[in-house]
């Protein structure tokens, strides 16, 4: 039984696909906050944030992150604001593994442009958002156990060097 790793980052950064990959290879089982708030609620992200506000989607994703850190042996991608919330750096830290997936601005754009279900890009100019927000949650990106640089990484190259860290942890 391992601790949890869990997977921060920006979106479009691969988290949810290497994390797919890591779990498989590792014997682990995978689960994703995102998916995880969309079912308890019967809501789309974009509806949550529709209907109710961020604050709403940040809480929901806290109480879904603090059932998960109850359990063990997952690897968990995360949504890529879920670091904004007072405590949950703490509670990932306290139950396993805190890995940054990062890539370039361009690079995120360019693998999420045509996805209408990222409420946040849903302005005038995108990447400049990307950027700002990137910024804004750098402090907490850089504050974990590894970082893995995906922008000219293929997601099993990525996966590779998650689990070469985890294993020599």
């Amino acid at each position: 039984m391992r601790k949890n790793i869990y997977l921060i980052g920006f979106m479009g950064t691969g988290k949810s696909t290497v994390g797919r990959l890591v779990a498989q290879k590792l014997g682990m089982e995978f689960c994703d906050t995102d998916a995880m708030v969309e079912e308890k609620s019967g809501m789309t992200i974009s509806q949550i944030f529709d209907e109710m506000d961020e604050d709403a989607f940040r809480g929901m994703e806290t109480d879904v992150l603090k059932e998960i850190t109850e359990r063990k042996n997952l690897v968990v991608s995360t949504g890529g604001g879920i670091v904004v919330t007072r405590g949950n750096m703490e509670l990932m830290r306290s139950a396993g593994s805190l890995i940054t997936l990062m890539a370039s601005p361009e690079q995120i754009f360019d693998r999420i442009k045509d996805d209408k279900g990222r409420p946040l890009l849903q302005v005038a100019n995108p990447l400049d958002e990307i950027k700002q927000l990137i910024y804004d949650r750098a402090p907490f990106y850089i504050n974990t156990d590894c970082i893995v640089e995906t922008t000219e990484l293929s997601p099993e190259d990525a996966a590779e060097e998650i689990i070469r860290f985890v294993e020599n942890a």
